[in-house]
């Protein structure tokens, strides 16, 4: 009999171990899974309700990273050269060649910016503009052309740049393989998506800008932004991060967000602890009360 109630108290603690072994494995991995799940959406929204989402108008387009509202948004929700700025309820980006330009879209997805410009004259733009040291090129083919300032009207065949022509001068865009006529001087030879057409005299249309961010590419496509801090302040961009493809979005955050997550994932551990010591106790119950009555059998046969 005693060697019975032995066996069978050493079954009843292998039984319990092994109960109480199970238990703290599927806490961990729920522990784990929630604990990722929480700090990613909890990050998420830390960076949304520091970066949100703003419009200078009802209609106009929305503001977000890569790009950024001066004086609205802070200075590492956008890349540097992403400033636009919100004037007369009107979306506006400043190029010190030109001035600034009218941001009629942004296309987020294609990475598409859309322009228009206030004085209505493209090609004043297409002339004066120098994308160079910005983050931004021309969305369309390019094909170099020549302007020229001709002191007499060129024969009907040329089409004459109405908006930067005067009594006494003609503006004219002819390709760079054109000889160039006696009564004219060329302006500048540059590459630009079209000549000067009447029918395509829209102050919007070729003025197309697209920007790229080298080595962010894949990540920047599925929505994400990083922003991180260093010893100069909070920066923008992903350094050195390794993406996991499987999440849409990523952001590394600093200070007071990080303190935040980090306090919320100790109460869960709390909480969590608690929950197993309350399970380990229940099992620990349930397994002496089984013993008793298995010992209660045993004595009885």
């Amino acid at each position: 009999m005693c060697k019975i109630f032995l066996c069978d108290s050493y079954r009843g603690e292998t039984r319990t171990s092994q109960t109480v072994v199970s238990l703290l494995l599927q806490t961990m991995d729920a522990f784990m899974f929630f604990t990722l799940f929480s700090s990613m959406f909890l990050t998420i929204n830390a960076f949304e309700s520091k970066c949100p989402m703003v419009k200078c108008s009802r209609g106009g387009p929305d503001i977000r990273f890569p790009f950024r509202a001066l004086g609205q948004q802070p200075q590492h929700c956008g890349n540097p050269g992403f400033e636009l700025v919100c004037r007369d309820n009107t979306t506006m980006i400043h190029f010190p060649t030109y001035g600034p330009l009218v941001v009629k879209s942004i296309s987020y997805d294609i990475r598409k910016l859309s322009l228009l410009d206030p004085k209505s004259c493209v090609h004043e733009v297409f002339l004066n503009l120098n994308l160079s040291g910005t983050p931004f090129q021309y969305y369309y083919l390019l094909k170099n052309f020549i302007y020229l300032n001709c002191s007499a009207r060129l024969s009907p065949s040329f089409d004459e740049v109405s908006c930067l022509s005067g009594s006494r001068h003609h503006v004219y865009t002819v390709e760079s393989s054109l000889p160039i006529p006696v009564s004219c001087r060329p302006l500048k030879a540059i590459p630009i998506p079209f000549a000067y057409s009447p029918y395509l005299a829209d102050n919007s249309f070729g003025l197309g800008l697209t920007w790229s961010l080298p080595g962010r590419k894949d990540f920047e496509e599925q929505g994400g932004s990083c922003v991180f801090q260093s010893k100069a302040g909070p920066k923008s961009g992903c350094p050195n991060i390794t993406l996991d493809k499987g999440f849409s979005i990523v952001h590394v955050l600093s200070g007071e967000a990080v303190s935040m997550i980090l306090n919320i994932l100790l109460c869960i551990f709390a909480v969590t602890t608690m929950m197993i010591s309350i399970k380990i106790c229940n099992s620990k119950k349930v397994d002496e009360q089984t013993e008793n009555e298995n010992l209660l059998e045993e004595v009885s046969n």
